[in-house]
């Protein structure tokens, strides 16, 4: 015994007194260990309200390509819209029922502070739109959807995102600035990624803006060949002609040689009825419309020449 109890008082230690430290720290590791996990599910809960992943779906009635389960709506095979019984429904997102712990959680927790500012989505930094209240997840996704080649033509294209909710579009919607093309400002590249237009139509665009010394209208993209009145109406609410970036045609002070060749000319004869008609009135009388009146314009060329920019007499 005597052996013993020198051996422990040597050591200093008790074994009871070890076992207790020991069962603190296990103590203490643990409660550090259920707060973190407590933080976390606050946070996930949290992030989960303020930034949510899914989304609203809509179909138009003429999709026919959705495949279905028995008691189901159709789900689409080609981009998970849905229908219902043969017929199209507007799916509306809801939140998900939770336990009382969590809606308290989503209640007491204050929300995430985002801003609204006007944004172009073709051209926002990913830290932007973290700003507008997009998570880095969802940014990202954006981001790489226009690195690979995407581009959101219209409001309505940024809403069809998979992760822009409807609640956050319906924020943002009016702080969506999607800059025009403008028919004489814009080079190829941004006509050919026109719907509709390809390499082909984009080089005739900027042949025919040379060709009448630049677009005063719209409507003059039809007077290039093969560019109907459905190609038109597929992006005529993303193009523009703005007053300040025409070129007035010089009509009254060009040659004949110039004249004729000018789409809404395009003859010798009419040209040079143009110079004999400025030769012979007054400047004060020289119009479009007297050119009509005096025949030298046929009723389509008048149509054409009417709304165009045309540079007053000096």
């Amino acid at each position: 015994m005597g052996s013993s109890d020198s051996k422990e008082k040597k050591s200093g230690l008790s074994e009871s007194f070890i076992i207790g430290v020991i069962a603190i720290v296990f103590l203490v590791v643990g409660y550090q260990t259920a707060l973190f996990i407590h933080q976390a599910s606050v946070m996930k809960i949290a992030a989960n309200r303020d930034k949510p992943d899914t989304v609203y779906v809509y179909l138009p009635p003429d999709a026919d390509d959705g495949i279905s389960v028995a008691g189901s709506p159709t789900v689409s095979k080609t981009d998970g819209r849905v229908r219902d019984g043969g017929e199209s429904v507007a799916v509306e997102r809801r939140n998900a029922s939770h336990a009382p712990r969590a809606e308290a959680v989503r209640t007491n927790v204050p929300g995430m502070k985002v801003e609204s500012f006007r944004f172009d989505p073709n051209t926002v930094s990913v830290d932007d739109l973290c700003r507008l209240g997009f998570s880095q997840k969802q940014a990202r996704s954006i981001d790489n959807y226009r690195k690979k080649g995407g581009r959101f033509r219209r409001k309505e294209d940024f809403a069809r995102s998979f992760v822009v909710s409807d609640s956050i579009f319906r924020r943002l919607e009016s702080y969506i600035d999607i800059p025009l093309v403008d028919l004489n400002l814009a080079d190829s590249a941004a006509f050919d990624a026109l719907p509709g237009i390809g390499g082909w139509f984009a080089s005739k665009i900027i042949e025919h803006r040379k060709a009448l010394g630049g677009y005063s209208y719209k409507e003059q993209l039809m007077d290039i060949y093969r560019f109907d009145q459905e190609k038109y109406d597929k992006l005529k609410d993303l193009v523009t002609v703005q007053p300040e970036h025409m070129t007035p045609y010089p009509l009254w002070t060009l040659p004949v040689d110039s004249l004729r060749r000018h789409p809404y000319i395009q003859n010798y004869e009419t040209a040079k009825a143009i110079v004999l008609f400025r030769e012979n009135t007054q400047q004060n009388e020289w119009t479009v419309e007297a050119l009509h009146n005096a025949g030298i314009l046929d009723e389509i060329q008048y149509a054409r020449f009417s709304p165009c920019n045309v540079l007053c007499p000096q």
